[in-house]
């Protein structure tokens, strides 16, 4: 429903323009107020005002029709897909395809993972936070896998303390440029937002702590040399596996965001899968393990390496 607002003018206000009273009275900023004026929603004195700089005399009489105000939270879309490999009444986990956004934000506002959810899961509404409801970590667009989501607040304020004590254990498998000189390793390099390009991570003195451990799966060196990785997640940082194996000199395969996009081997995305994820139950503590095989489009890649 619209709202009315209806006031008078006071002597304050003798001779000033139509559009700061309006602001005044209605606490809208003075763009939304010419629009609302260009819209013909605002009366002055029995007649629609279509100017923003009309003047306005004491005791005039202002009358500003406001439209409905616009539901910010996410909407419900039955149309996004996803698999669910395991689902209680506490936690689901499901299995993301690389290309779908988890949770809106400023880049894309529909057609999300949360969209989805809210269209199978309704009662996520209000569990978490408004704008991305029963969230508690992400993948990366173009990373597929598992993802855990909480159903209930207990469950998500658990798993956030689950999170933020490093406990579930998150494994990956990536294929890289290059051939690590040792089958296992250790990243220990902080990780902060670059000063450079502000949308990217970077390994900084002054980043947050971030561990990351991996070993080799098998090395190849056709088409060109890769070698595939297990990565396992001491810490969960944005872009932490990407940044972490950029920074030995073996960025993921098909990531073009981290100097991984080269000539002789592209899978169109991040060769970067979340293989296996394993927590412990939101409320009964016992042990969840969730798998997501790799998906056919990173199986296609490895048939051609050798």
């Amino acid at each position: 429903m619209t709202e009315k607002v209806e006031d008078t003018v006071p002597a304050a206000f003798g001779g000033d323009r139509l559009d700061r009273f309006v602001a005044a009275v209605t606490g809208e900023s003075r763009s939304a107020v010419k629009a609302l004026i260009a819209d013909g929603r605002v009366t002055h004195n029995g007649r629609k005002i279509t100017s923003a700089s009309v003047r306005i005399n004491v005791a005039d009489r202002i009358v500003v029709d406001l439209p409905p105000p616009v539901d910010e939270r996410p909407q419900p879309d039955p149309a996004v897909e996803f698999v669910v490999v395991h689902e209680d009444a506490d936690v689901i986990v499901i299995d993301k395809p690389a290309g779908l956004v988890v949770h809106p934000g400023a880049g894309q506002r529909d057609g999300t993972l949360v969209n989805g959810l809210l269209a199978r899961y309704p009662e996520l509404v209000n569990v978490g936070e408004e704008h991305r409801p029963g969230i508690v970590h992400r993948l990366d667009r173009g990373t597929s896998g598992v993802l855990m989501v909480a159903r209930t607040n207990d469950a998500y304020e658990a798993l956030v303390g689950q999170l933020a004590a490093h406990e579930p254990e998150r494994i990956y498998q990536t294929l890289v440029w290059g051939q690590p000189e040792r089958d296992t390793g250790t990243i220990d390099a902080p990780i902060g937002r670059s000063t450079r390009h502000p949308t990217r991570m970077t390994v900084t003195p002054d980043g947050r702590l971030a561990v990351t451990r991996y070993s080799v799966l098998a090395r190849h060196v056709e088409p060109v040399p890769t070698a595939l990785l297990e990565c396992r997640l001491e810490t969960g940082r944005t872009h932490q596996i990407r940044v972490h194996l950029r920074a030995i000199g073996h960025p993921v395969v098909g990531d073009r965001e981290y100097d991984g996009g080269r000539p002789g081997l592209d899978p169109g995305r991040p060769f970067l899968h979340a293989r296996v994820l394993r927590f412990a139950h939101p409320r009964t503590g016992d042990a969840v393990e969730a798998e997501a095989p790799l998906p056919t489009d990173l199986v296609d890649v490895l048939a051609g390496c050798r």
